[in-house]
């Protein structure tokens, strides 16, 4: 853990009234410690007191691939599970956990190490540490911003690459993998974000839609929601096309997506409330009619998890800071018929923010 996030750790802890912090294989982990584990039935805890080396509660196996020179107090057990209770309970009395206040991330720990955790102290509280966390995590450096911004140019080469392939007659499935495949060719980690999203015609209007069996057809609008990795920084954008034409009122709708992403692009900069960005996108959609069809929040925080902090909607009063990231994805959807979003990926300047995604925005028709 490097001195300036320990620092940072360090106090939001305090602000937060916590005496230590508790966090399983998660990006929070990989942020403080750069120690990558899977989740698997051994448990692998990590838990943080100011001033005391780190303890690791890991599985024998495990421990041959931690460093010795990095400061871990590291307390293995073996492959009886009848002994790991003894294990957690001496590694808490180490660090004189009883009766402190300790966080943890409720998203990530299991009930499995939460259970561990309760029968190693006595008389402490268990709090969640997602504030304290969010903060510590949301501002990123130069080096996470250059990795986000690896990850949107490896995103933008596979989705290029992959057009020439969408046409009529094309499953959202054949799509999807042909995405995939051009995403790790163009460099990203093997590991993706999340898979694609590939909806088309009335797929389209769902925001959540699963790649199916689908078979493109003339005049149906086509959402592709896709993202890349590098070095576990993730990019997650979104652009609409149509195929062979587009209606009217699509091209109606793919103009006014695209004004209102550029509305939340212009309203971001350092002491705006986050809501406000929201609200830049949503006043052009309800104006125009469209108010109930734009139906999720305007964007959400981008880093080593592809939803994060801070979350940008319309009562969120955080205020924007220089280095924060995000998506910013407007979209209307008209259920039976199809949906249009638009989404890219911004980081906060000490002026304004920069769009980490530069592909065109409008409705290209393909096929």
């Amino acid at each position: 853990m490097t001195n300036k996030r320990s620092d940072t750790l360090d106090a939001c802890l305090k602000q937060a009234g916590l005496d230590a912090l508790v966090l399983n294989p998660s990006p929070s982990l990989v942020y403080l410690t750069g120690l990558h584990f899977h989740l698997f039935e051994r448990p692998v805890v990590f838990i943080y007191r100011s001033g005391l080396p780190p303890v690791l509660i890991l599985p024998e196996l495990e421990a041959t691939k931690i460093d010795p020179a990095a400061g871990y107090d590291l307390f293995p057990y073996g492959e009886d599970p009848a002994t790991w209770n003894a294990v957690f309970l001496r590694a808490c009395n180490h660090l004189s956990l009883n009766g402190k206040t300790i966080g943890i991330e409720p998203t990530r720990l299991r009930v499995l190490e939460l259970r561990f955790l309760e029968a190693g102290v006595t008389h402490a509280q268990i709090q969640s540490a997602e504030s304290a966390l969010a903060v510590v995590r949301m501002k990123k450096d130069l080096d996470e911003v250059a990795a986000m911004q690896k990850a949107v140019d490896f995103a933008q080469v596979a989705l290029t690459n992959t057009l020439p392939y969408i046409k009529s007659g094309v499953a959202e499935r054949e799509i999807a993998s042909e995405l995939a495949l051009q995403l790790i060719r163009a460099g990203s980690d093997s590991e993706l974000p999340f898979s694609a999203a590939v909806a088309s015609g009335p797929n389209s209007a769902n925001p959540h839609a699963l790649p199916s069996n689908r078979l493109l057809r003339a005049g149906d609008m086509l959402v592709i929601d896709w993202g890349a990795a590098y070095q576990g920084y993730c990019s997650d954008l979104t652009r609409t096309f149509s195929i062979a034409y587009i209606e009217p009122e699509f091209m109606k709708i793919g103009k006014l997506v695209q004004d209102a992403n550029l509305a939340a692009q212009k309203a971001v900069k350092p002491g705006v409330r986050a809501g406000r960005v929201d609200t830049a996108a949503r006043e052009l959609i309800v104006k125009a009619g469209y108010g109930v069809q734009f139906t999720h929040r305007t964007g959400h925080g981008l880093g080593l998890e592809v939803h994060e902090h801070p979350y940008i909607y319309a009562e969120n009063d955080l205020q924007l800071e220089a280095g924060m990231t995000f998506t910013i994805e407007p979209g209307i959807y008209l259920p039976g018929q199809g949906g249009i979003r638009i989404e890219d990926n911004v980081v906060v300047t000490p002026k304004d923010c920069n769009s980490l995604s530069n592909m065109s925005r409008e409705i290209q028709i393909l096929g």
